[in-house]
């Protein structure tokens, strides 16, 4: 790959607002038993929440501020008696670019804020994007 590539930024839309505080408290997947949790947008994004219900799957896209980054190999969950596996086979947190995928369901909108569930995610995990699930009927 050249060097000369461009620099991509990122910014946030918002932040995560859970009682998930600790790394060490949150389940590897929403599923695991994670609480639902508030993202709080940026108030001069929330126009871009029309037509988003209470009920509807919506993939949220964090940014694992804490996670390390120069992680290329890792043992599956943390589990060393399954074998080492390159990052990219794995929902490690801990990559080069520490992307976290969540879907989860709208519980309830507020303003700027989105009650959603079931999300790992922990307090103050910056939100990088949201997009909804496709069933093959949307039409937006």
């Amino acid at each position: 790959m050249p060097n000369d590539s461009p620099d991509y930024q990122l910014r946030a839309i918002g932040f995560v607002r859970s009682s998930l505080v600790n790394l060490a408290d949150a389940p590897m997947q929403g599923s695991e038993g994670a609480p639902d949790a508030w993202i709080e947008l940026d108030a001069a994004l929330a126009p871009g929440l029309l037509r988003l219900a209470a009920g509807d799957d919506l993939i949220i896209l964090t940014w694992f501020h804490l996670a390390a980054r120069d992680v290329l190999q890792l043992h599956p969950r943390d589990n060393t008696s399954l074998p080492l596996t390159g990052v990219f086979g794995t929902r490690s947190p801990d990559r080069p670019n520490p992307i976290g995928l969540h879907r989860v369901t709208i519980r309830e909108i507020d303003g700027n804020r989105l009650k959603v569930g079931p999300l790992e995610a922990i307090e103050g995990t910056p939100v990088i994007d949201i997009k909804p699930v496709l069933d093959g009927t949307y039409d937006a």
